[in-house]
């Protein structure tokens, strides 16, 4: 580890590193690389700059080795594969006067060549920490939470939810039309699927030209607006475009493709917005699926809470897709976790959800602080979607009171009807 012996400002990154040297070398292989250093010594590397600009390593906490590699190098097949292969979760501290409060170099920094070095076969970004003085230096929420509830004006219980479906191919009145059934419902919030932005077929603006309406049809008759997450997704021009033109139009709510935008487009939104900005992660698989690669989601959501997202997705409990059940539920709290004084986001439960999963969620969360959303849960109820939402809004009042699904669903037939029609799902 390295010391330092003149004060300056610092944050850290906490990565898992697997590699063909001793991990304390590649953590300082890392740390150089990662800042005023290089492969080998340069005459400008002074003494007096390795003490202004050079990361340290702060902490090495050694993991059993393995005998083959994570990943393929074809840096040590040149120079001959060892034996052993040396893992340790490390952790680095960076000048914060290398970077500023620039969220791509941020990026560059703790997530750049480091994934790319020879000696390096399994590497993933565990955790970033940040002082509140330099968080501070980022847009970060301006909604978070709270202001999603008081745009969706729902307050001590979740947001229920529900998706576009079918995804694609429904015209901008099919679309209203079926965003009319759902308000009627009593739906909280509605989303556009991530495959659709501005197709031929069902433009943007046509689309928000049909719908707006029909939102304000129903705020008129409820006293509050149906949170509408339209997909904004495209240039920067056209997102800030798409913004303005929901915000003119009486939206409350615009989503992004967030992994496709970059950060530095959400970024730029972010300060021009005036309204939630609703985080799609699709293509998250590609950054974490891999145990020996990538991002957690804990790094993950911070660096987007940075850039300004107030909502972003989690995936569901049971849901189609891959990941386990904990890692779902870790991910909600690292979104309601503390971090550098940011305001946290709304965690966004998503993905063959259904009334079922509600006191589950409850139970490890102890929250209501989440969007709970059911495309087929709500839409593809066997009584229609009225029953749909109501399965999904009685679950969660058992939950939040403690009593048992089955027990109080014999006095609620929309659960009840649920709990029979998606059993085993």
């Amino acid at each position: 580890m390295t010391r330092q012996t003149t004060p300056r400002a610092e944050f850290r990154a906490r990565y898992l590193v697997e590699s063909s040297v001793p991990s304390e070398k590649v953590a300082e292989v890392i740390a150089g690389e990662q800042s005023s250093g290089t492969f080998l010594s340069l005459p400008g590397e002074t003494e007096q700059l390795k003490e202004r600009s050079r990361a340290r390593v702060v902490r090495i906490d050694p993991l059993p080795p393995a005998l083959e590699p994570t990943l393929a190098s074809a840096f040590l097949a040149r120079h001959g594969n060892p034996a052993v292969f040396y893992r340790a979760e490390i952790e680095i501290a960076f000048p914060i006067a290398n970077v500023g409060s620039n969220l791509a170099t941020l990026l560059a920094t703790v997530a750049g060549n480091l994934f790319e070095l020879g000696e390096v076969t399994a590497l993933r970004l565990l955790d970033l920490d940040l002082p509140a003085d330099y968080a501070a230096r980022f847009p970060g929420p301006a909604f978070g939470v709270e202001g999603t509830r008081r745009q969706a004006g729902v307050f001590e219980r979740p947001l229920i939810g529900t998706i576009i479906k079918p995804s694609i191919g429904l015209t901008p009145q099919q679309t209203a039309d079926l965003v009319n059934d759902l308000c009627a419902a009593g739906i909280d919030f509605i989303k556009d699927d991530e495959l659709i932005a501005d197709p031929p077929y069902a433009p943007f603006d046509e689309r928000l030209k049909a719908v707006m309406p029909i939102l304000q049809r129903h705020a008129d008759r409820t006293g509050r607006v149906p949170m509408y997450a339209i997909n904004i997704s495209g240039s920067i021009d056209e997102m800030l475009r798409r913004h303005d033109a929901v915000l003119e139009a009486g939206g409350t709510c615009v989503m992004v493709s967030v992994n496709w935008a970059g950060f530095a487009a959400v970024e730029h939104l972010r300060r021009h917005a005036k309204l939630p900005i609703h985080g799609h992660r699709n293509g998250w698989g590609a950054f974490t699926r891999h145990p020996g690669l990538g991002f957690s989601f804990k790094a993950y959501q911070k660096l987007w809470r940075l850039a300004g997202v107030d909502q972003l997705h989690v995936n569901g409990l049971r849901s189609k897709f891959w990941e386990p059940d904990e890692s779902v539920l870790d991910s909600a709290r690292s979104c309601l976790s503390d971090f550098g004084g940011l305001q946290p986001v709304m965690p966004v439960f998503s993905s063959g959800q259904w009334a079922s999963q509600a006191p589950d969620m409850y139970r490890e969360l102890r929250s209501s602080d989440l969007m709970h959303l059911a495309g087929g849960g709500i839409i593809g109820h066997p009584d229609g979607i009225a029953a749909g939402v109501s399965s999904m809004r009685e679950a969660w009042e058992a939950a939040m009171q403690g009593a048992d699904l089955d027990t109080y669903a014999r006095t609620h037939p929309a659960l009840q009807r649920a709990l029979s029609h998606f059993a085993g799902r």
